[in-house]
């Protein structure tokens, strides 16, 4: 028998007023974890009342006082580092060290937001006329919610909240369904952390609850990670609600490797990036475009290191490649593989219909690698979410940045190369957001935002550093004048 998880509303865990639920299952070995509640809009409602009364209060506070429950949150996440990896990888999936490295990230984003006091200064002129002077400050919007994906349950929500509540703000978080244990044990920090009741607050739910969020008068900013369709479909709502709105979509994000590329090293790091987190993520390389004769190499290289992964539960030593998250994701993507193959690609590593000892019910597709895949098929345009790596040749770096450039998605994009003429004019020329040089992931650090372009982002101001500062903030401009004989006038 499972436990229910409930909701944490107005300082306080209190069972959700649901009438539906759904398991939460380790992807491994389909085992049931828990119950999560799918909980309708009156407890969104409850969420944010207490919220919208707590934002009196808490926008008052100093910024220096606001940032230190952040210091106390910092200090147990440090503490409590291994019991959250471990919960990541049995809800999620993924490695331990993946999970570990995941939460290094999400405790980065606490630290920047405690540079609050800074980050939220605004300019001044003195004298802007005679007697004159301008300055412009921040303030905060009030209720604020974010509604996050199964891949990263430990980091993004990370990438909005520190910067919501240092700025000012009440924060509602909406973790996705499949994996919403992490949430819980977050909470449970932010609550010994001493924010106040109706700071910070979690609702649990699925599609209703995001309606509910989404339309909520008294909510003023959605920020979302998913899906295109998805986030099309939460920046529209949100627009048409009168809030601000940052949805991060999907990616199919290109690998450019020139012939003086170090093969070795890019083969080892492409890996890592294509089958890392079973290619759970915004950020994993899905097409590897060898230019001249890289493509050869690049393809012998990739099947070889794709068949050598060792795949398996991510608490089990030396595993590599953890399973997909569901049945539904497992068969998607094999699904995907068999289309590519339809569409004319070489099937050089075939990752279905394998299983794992000992976890014969899990989720898994082990690496695959799909060589000559045609650039205007299905499989070279589709996100697939999976472990899947597809390959294909260039000509040229020219023909390649084309090749880039003509997807509808625009999160990252990376070349491995020795020349520092080819970086530059792939970073100057490629259309994506996040670039990497000899980098399989360009993930970027907390104090930077986190772009994207085209379909992989809808929005203007993007998450994490300034730009969530920004985001969380409306600006005040004051044109105020004091002349000295002032008290004369009266």
């Amino acid at each position: 028998m499972t436990s229910a998880l409930k909701n944490f509303i107005d300082g306080g865990w209190r069972d959700a007023d649901a009438r539906e639920s759904l398991q939460v299952l380790n992807p491994a070995s389909a085992q049931p974890l828990a119950e999560v509640p799918l909980s309708p809009p009156a407890e969104v409602d409850r969420a944010v009342q207490a919220a919208s009364k707590a934002f009196a209060e808490w926008r008052r506070r100093p910024a220096g006082d606001r940032i230190q429950p952040l210091f106390k949150l910092k200090a147990l996440l440090e503490e409590n580092l291994d019991s959250l990896a471990r919960t990541i990888t049995a809800e999620c999936g993924k490695t331990y060290a993946e999970s570990t490295g995941e939460l290094r990230r999400a405790i980065e984003n606490v630290e920047t937001a405690c540079g609050i006091p800074m980050l939220m200064q605004g300019p001044i002129n003195e004298d802007i006329a005679p007697g004159i002077d301008e300055f412009m400050m921040r303030q905060p919007l009030g209720v604020v919610a974010a509604i996050t994906p199964f891949n990263f349950p430990g980091m993004i929500p990370f990438w909005f909240l520190p910067y919501a509540v240092a700025t000012g703000n009440c924060f509602l978080l909406k973790p996705s369904e499949r994996v919403p244990i992490t949430a819980s044990k977050l909470f449970e920090l932010l609550e010994a952390a001493g924010f106040p009741p109706g700071v910070a607050q979690l609702v649990n739910g699925g599609r209703e609850t995001v309606n509910a969020i989404l339309d909520h008068p008294d909510i003023r900013a959605v920020s979302f990670v998913g899906s295109t369709a998805t986030a099309k479909y939460i920046y529209s709502r949100a627009a048409a609600s009168g809030k601000r709105a940052q949805c991060q979509g999907g990616a199919k994000n290109p690998v450019v490797v020139m012939p003086d590329a170090d093969m070795e090293m890019t083969a080892r790091i492409l890996a890592d990036s294509a089958f890392g987190c079973a290619g759970q993520r915004c950020l994993a390389a899905s097409v590897a475009i060898g230019v001249g004769d890289a493509h050869a190499e690049l393809s012998g290289r990739m099947a070889e290191v794709a068949r050598g992964r060792k795949v398996g539960f991510g608490l089990d030593r030396g595993v590599e490649t953890g399973p997909v998250i569901s049945a539904e994701s497992k068969a998607r993507i094999e699904g995907w593989i068999a289309r590519g193959e339809q569409e004319g690609a070489k099937l050089l590593v075939d990752g279905r219909g394998r299983s794992v000892a000992g976890y014969e019910g899990g989720f898994f597709v082990f690496p695959t690698v799909l060589d000559h895949v045609p650039p205007q098929g299905e499989v070279a345009r589709t996100e697939i979410f999976g472990p899947v790596l597809s390959l294909m040749p260039a000509a040229t770096v020219e023909e390649a940045i084309r090749l880039v450039n003509e997807r509808r998605y625009g999160n990252m994009a990376c070349l491995f190369t020795s020349s520092g003429a080819a970086a530059r004019q792939f970073r100057s020329e490629v259309h994506a957001g996040n670039i990497g040089i000899n980098v399989g992931v360009a993930a970027p650090m907390a104090w930077f935002p986190f772009s994207g372009w085209g379909d992989s982002f809808f929005g203007d101001l993007h998450a994490q550093a300034h730009h969530g500062v920004e985001f969380y903030t409306q600006t005040k401009v004051v044109v105020e004048r004091w002349p000295r004989d002032w008290s004369r006038r009266f």
